[in-house]
């Protein structure tokens, strides 16, 4: 039996721990092991579905030491005006080119793919080949990283919570670019990114509006990606926090909050007539979301229960089907809703968002505290756990706990220098464009609103949690 000794044993190597082990190994001399069951880095990413790409910028993902993609600005498509976003198979080169080009040749990182890691023992900690059955024990000198307790579900390996009729044409987006005959019209089943992804992608290849069916059993706010941007355009990631915190001052619940952000253009709905439920942090262009308003063919009766070859049946009704209908499954709910727990604890450290919405540079911040600071306690308060449910009521919480975090490391100088240099941060090199009125207009509006912001917030927080009066 193999048995090899490290500093840290990283569980994991997906969109956190590949950033995690990037910026923990730039700011320290430590050895990780880096173990995970798929063949290469890459996570969810490698089975991701052949026409997906991210939602946010090429500049703020992947691992803060490699450049992902040119910085480029689309000029054409749905994502003109906004910095370029990469395909799922340039993620993974990058992570790939991150671990065999930098991390390996370093001599600080092993990496154990096709291994499952099975726990811990007397003898230490365990994982074995899949192919081989070889068992490995490690010592792990300092802490084991468990990146998997936010692991996503995804869309290839989800097995759906309703019944499908075998003679059903059911599918996950993965297999809809290998349909080799024309269907009487597709039902797209979910409410989240994937299925907007599916729906537009099917608008964009000719299908016609009409011959798609969306099954939506609440709505989702989605994000204006223009209103998110780095680099040149920073002055409008600055403006999107800055109108939050504003409305967070001063909106008489969450539901008030959303309604005068979208006003303000930071957030948008597909149907302006239905008051969404959730918020798992999309985003749409202009483009997108007119395109996704052409389907008027919406159901809204509760989620799926069972589809039949001439019926589906859901929670408030049913409707027709037919042997030509495609079903396509966007039922996977991506990040789960999960309990925050410290991220660092006596043996281990739990990865989780500790920035609002961004998993690598939030991953990437958890790593830097690790080398940076002694103590969990102290690491605690600089990286408190962001509960993520996506759920608009929760949401207030969700905020208080995302702008205390911040506010923390914004208190110690060489946080924020390494905040200031890392390339996962969309805020980056703010302060060299204070010159740009939204800029100027920002940093004012932040300034004045986020103590009143906080105060608000909590309000709401204890209001969602006082008990029904008799």
């Amino acid at each position: 039996m193999k048995q090899i000794e490290t500093d840290y044993l990283v569980v994991g190597a997906g969109a956190s721990g590949m950033a995690f082990t990037d910026a923990l190994t730039s700011a320290a001399d430590v050895e990780v092991v880096l173990v995970d069951r798929r063949h290469r880095p890459g996570g969810h990413w490698l089975d991701a579905y052949p026409f997906v790409r991210l939602h946010q910028p090429s500049a703020c993902y992947g691992v803060a030491s490699r450049k992902l993609g040119d910085d480029r600005i689309d000029e054409t498509g749905p994502n003109a005006g906004c910095y370029e976003r990469a395909t799922g198979s340039e993620i993974c080169d990058h992570y790939q080119r991150a671990l065999e080009e930098d991390m390996l040749p370093s001599g600080k990182v092993r990496f154990f793919g096709m291994s499952d890691y099975l726990g811990q023992d007397a003898e230490g900690h365990r994982f074995v080949a899949t192919l081989t059955g070889e068992p490995t024990i490690v010592k792990v000198r300092r802490k084991i990283v468990d990146t998997t307790y936010t692991e996503g579900a995804i869309p290839s390996r989800h097995t759906p919570s309703f019944e499908v009729d075998p003679d059903v044409t059911f599918i996950p987006p993965n297999d809809i670019v290998d349909l080799d005959a024309g269907a009487f019209g597709f039902t797209v089943i979910g409410a989240g990114k994937t299925s907007m992804d599916v729906c537009y992608w099917l608008l964009d290849q000719g299908v016609d509006p009409d011959r798609i069916r969306w099954i939506r059993a609440r709505d989702a706010w989605a994000i204006d990606r223009a209103r998110l941007q780095p680099l040149e355009l920073v002055g409008s990631a600055l403006e999107w926090q800055s109108r939050i915190v504003e409305e967070a001052a001063g909106a008489e619940d969450v539901f008030d909050m959303f309604h005068r952000l979208e006003a303000h253009g930071v957030f948008h709905r597909i149907d302006p007539s239905v008051e969404p439920q959730v918020m798992r942090g999309a985003t749409l262009s202009t483009m997108e979301l007119e395109a996704l308003r052409q389907i008027s063919n919406v159901v809204r009766l509760g989620k799926v229960r069972r589809i039949g070859t001439d019926r589906v049946i859901l929670d408030e009704g049913s409707i027709p089907s037919d042997p030509g209908q495609v079903y396509v499954d966007c039922t996977a709910p991506g990040v789960p809703p999960i309990q925050a727990r410290p991220v660092f604890e006596a043996d281990r450290i739990v990865t989780q968002l500790v920035t609002f919405g961004i998993v690598p540079w939030g991953a990437a911040t958890v790593g830097y505290v690790e080398a940076a600071r002694d103590g969990d306690e102290e690491k605690n308060r600089l990286c408190p756990a962001v509960s993520y449910p996506g759920e608009l009521s929760d949401m207030a919480q969700t905020l208080v706990v995302g702008l205390k975090g911040p506010a923390a490391r914004m208190a110690e100088p060489d946080l924020v220098a390494w905040n200031e240099g890392c390339r996962l941060n969309p805020m980056r090199g703010a302060m060299d464009h204070l010159d740009d009125p939204l800029v100027q207009e920002a940093l004012a509006r932040l300034a004045a609103n986020m103590e009143p912001a906080l105060a608000n917030l909590e309000r709401m927080v204890a209001g969602s949690l006082a008990p029904a009066s008799a």
